[in-house]
C-alpha cells in the first residue's frame, strides 16, 4: 500500500484555492488540483490499515487505496480505471462530495485522514487532461428501451450503465439544459457546467438520446409548465418504453409558515441560485433576485445555505448573515464515540471563508416591511431541553433584512411525477422502493422503478450516483433476466 511509513512522513496537504478577496469576483471554480509530485506524496499517505473502512464510508464503495496506491506509483492511467469502475463522475464527486470516506479513514483517528477527495480530484482532471476519457459504447444492442426521468447524478448514472448494457436510453429533463441540480442547484464556483457538459457529449456518443424541456406527469403547475417546451404523459411513456426509471430530484422546499413570509424579498434558495448559474450560462433574465447592496440573511446551515451566502457575495451584498435551528456543533468531534461513521461538528465552507456571520440556536418568529417588502427579521434564541426546543425568554432581537432566502432543505420529490405513474408513496413523500432483494428498485407500478433523491429523499450527490447504478443493474435484470452490471 503506497509507501508503508508514508502516514508517519508526510502530513495531510489541502488543495490549493485562490484568495478569497479575488474569486468572489467572479463564478468560476477556485480550487485547483494537486500537481503530479504532491498527489505522489497524498496517495503515499495511505496506510496498510488492514480493513478499509474508508471503502465502506464512500457510498460508491470506491476502491480508495488502490487508487492511492496506483498515484503513489504514478500509475495515473491504471488508477483512472479503478475509479471509474465504482464512480461514474468522479469529478462531481471530487468536486461537491463531503468525503464521508474521508471520516472514515483509519488515519484519522488520531491525525489527519489520508486526502481522499483531493487524490480523486487529481486522477479525474488527470484523466481529462490526458483524453483518457472516451465513450465506451457498447459491443452489441439488446434492443430494449429505457426511459429515465431526470438528469441529475441519479439519472445520469443510470442511463450511463443501462447504455452500455446494451439498451436504448432516452432521458428527459424538463429544464432547458441536462444536468438536474448539478446544473441548476450547484453554483458554478463548486461545480463549473463544462463538466457536465462533457460528460453528456461522452454519454451521446456511447447512444444515449437526451431531450430537454419535457415534463413527465401531469397537473403541474403554471410556473413548472413555463419553463418545458412540451409535456408527455406517463402512459406514452408506458407505450413507448420496455422500462422506466424515476430519477428526479427532492425539489419540495422546506417553507417557513410565519407572519411576513409572503412579503417581497423572501425567496426560496432555489428561486435565487438557479438564475444566477443561468445568467453564468449567458441566458438574459428579467427582474433576477440579487443580493446587490442588500442585507441578506440566509436560513438555514446546510449546503444550500452556504451556496447562498457565496453567491450573494459575489452579487456584492452590504452584509450576510446565516441562521441555524441547532446549537453549534463542537469544533472537533468525539472520534472514540463517533469514528468511522459521519460526525458532527463545525463545517466552514470555502463561501463562510469570504464573509458571513453565522448565528446558532436562532428562531424565526416573523418578518416585517414596508409597502409590501420585506425589511426586517424578528428572531429569539431557542434551548433544546428533553428533546424539544423552548424559546429562551427575553432573547428576541431584530434584524435588517433586505432580502431572506429559505435554504431549510427538501422535505420530498415533486407529487405530479409520480402521482401520474401511480406509483406508491412512503410516509415522506417518495416512491416507495427498497434496495435489497429481488424487488430492488422496483416501486408498485410494473416496469417502473425509482433512484435518488426521488426514493431516499435529500442526500448526496454521491448517494444519487450509486442509487443509479444499482437501479440500473437492477432494471437490466429485469429486461434480460441477468446482468453483468457491477452493484
Amino acid at each position: 500500500m503506497g509507501k508503508i511509513t508514508g502516514f508517519l512522513e508526510f502530513q495531510r496537504l489541502q488543495e490549493a484555492s485562490e484568495a478569497p478577496t479575488t474569486r468572489t469576483g467572479h463564478y468560476k471554480e477556485f480550487m485547483v488540483h494537486l500537481s503530479d509530485a504532491d498527489a505522489k506524496v497524498q496517495g503515499a499517505r495511505c496506510m496498510d490499515c488492514g480493513i478499509p473502512f474508508c471503502n465502506t464510508g464512500c457510498p460508491v464503495n470506491n476502491i480508495i487505496p488502490d487508487w492511492n496506491d496506483l498515484v503513489y506509483r504514478g500509475n495515473y492511467k491504471e488508477a483512472l480505471d479503478t475509479l471509474h469502475s465504482t464512480d461514474n463522475f468522479p469529478e462531481f464527486t471530487g468536486r461537491v462530495c463531503p468525503a464521508p470516506c474521508e471520516s472514515a479513514c483509519t488515519l484519522g483517528i488520531n491525525d489527519d485522514p489520508v486526502g481522499i477527495k483531493s487524490i480523486e480530484h487529481f486522477i479525474i482532471d488527470k484523466g481529462w487532461e490526458n483524453g483518457w476519457v472516451v465513450p465506451l459504447p457498447p459491443a452489441h444492442k439488446t434492443g430494449r428501451k429505457v426511459a429515465v426521468v431526470g438528469s441529475g447524478p441519479a439519472g445520469l448514472a443510470a442511463a450511463q450503465q443501462l447504455a452500455r448494457a446494451g439498451h436504448d436510453v432516452t432521458v428527459f429533463e424538463k429544464s432547458d439544459r441536462i444536468g438536474g441540480l448539478l446544473r441548476y442547484g450547484i453554483p458554478d464556483f463548486k461545480l463549473e457546467k463544462m463538466q457536465i457538459d462533457r460528460r453528456v457529449e461522452q454519454m451521446r456518443a456511447e447512444g444515449v438520446t437526451f431531450r430537454t424541456g419535457v415534463l413527465v406527469g401531469k397537473d403541474f403547475p403554471k410556473t413548472v409548465l413555463n419553463m418545458a417546451k412540451q409535456t408527455i404523459s406517463s402512459a406514452q411513456i408506458d407505450k413507448d418504453f420496455d422500462a422506466v426509471v424515476i430519477a428526479g430530484g427532492a425539489e419540495t422546499p422546506r417553507d417557513l409558515p410565519v407572519p411576513g413570509r409572503e412579503l417581497a424579498g423572501v425567496h426560496y434558495a432555489m428561486e435565487f441560485l438557479p438564475q444566477q448559474n443561468r445568467v453564468n450560462a449567458g441566458d438574459k433574465l428579467k427582474d433576477q433576485i440579487k443580493a446587490t447592496g442588500k442585507h441578506v440573511v440566509v436560513i438555514g446551515g446546510g449546503d444550500t445555505g452556504s451556496d447562498c451566502v457565496g453567491t450573494s457575495n459575489r452579487h456584492g451584498a452590504e452584509s450576510v448573515v446565516q441562521f441555524e435551528l441547532l446549537p453549534q456543533p463542537p469544533e472537533e468531534e468525539n472520534k472514540p464515540l463517533v469514528w468511522p461513521y459521519w460526525p458532527i461538528k463545525l463545517r466552514t465552507s470555502s463561501s463562510h471563508e469570504e464573509g458571513c456571520e453565522r448565528d446558532w440556536a436562532v428562531a424565526t418568529k416573523r418578518l416585517e416591511g414596508k409597502d409590501g417588502k420585506v425589511e426586517k427579521l424578528i428572531a429569539a434564541r431557542v434551548e433544546w431541553k428533553d428533546g424539544k426546543m423552548q424559546e429562551v425568554p427575553n432573547s428576541e432581537f431584530e434584524m435588517k433584512a433586505d432580502l431572506v432566502l429559505l435554504a431549510m432543505g427538501f422535505v420530498s420529490p415533486v407529487a405530479q411525477v409520480l402521482d401520474a405513474f401511480g406509483v406508491e408513496k412512503d410516509g415522506r413523500g417518495n416512491a416507495r422502493a427498497t434496495t435489497d432483494g429481488e424487488g430492488c428498485y422496483k416501486t408498485s407500478v410494473p416496469k417502473v422503478f425509482a433512484a435518488g433523491d426521488m426514493r431516499r429523499g435529500q442526500s448526496l450527490v454521491v448517494w444519487a450516483i450509486r442509487e443509479g447504478r444499482q437501479c440500473a443493474r437492477a432494471v437490466d435484470e429485469f429486461l434480460m433476466g441477468e446482468s453483468v452490471l457491477p452493484r
